[in-house]
């Protein structure tokens, strides 16, 4: 039997909210071992002068933790 963990991350990307998943979920797998599912908990925009400057997401990340 496996036990996972979940842990929380924040990414951000200047092209999109993809681009944010994508950088959030690279990060992720070079900290974390035993990767195996994801999900977006929220996602936000920050703007500069009405434009927008940033697209973050925030991420639910599931690992499985070793034996």
């Amino acid at each position: 039997m496996s036990v996972a963990r979940v842990t929380e991350i924040i990414a951000r990307s200047p092209k999109g909210f993809k681009d944010a998943i994508e950088k959030g979920i690279e990060r992720a797998n070079k900290t974390l071992s035993n990767v195996e599912g994801a999900w977006v908990k929220d996602q936000s925009i920050v703007l500069d002068n009405g434009k927008i400057k940033e697209y973050r997401v925030i991420l639910k990340i599931t690992f499985v933790l070793k034996d």
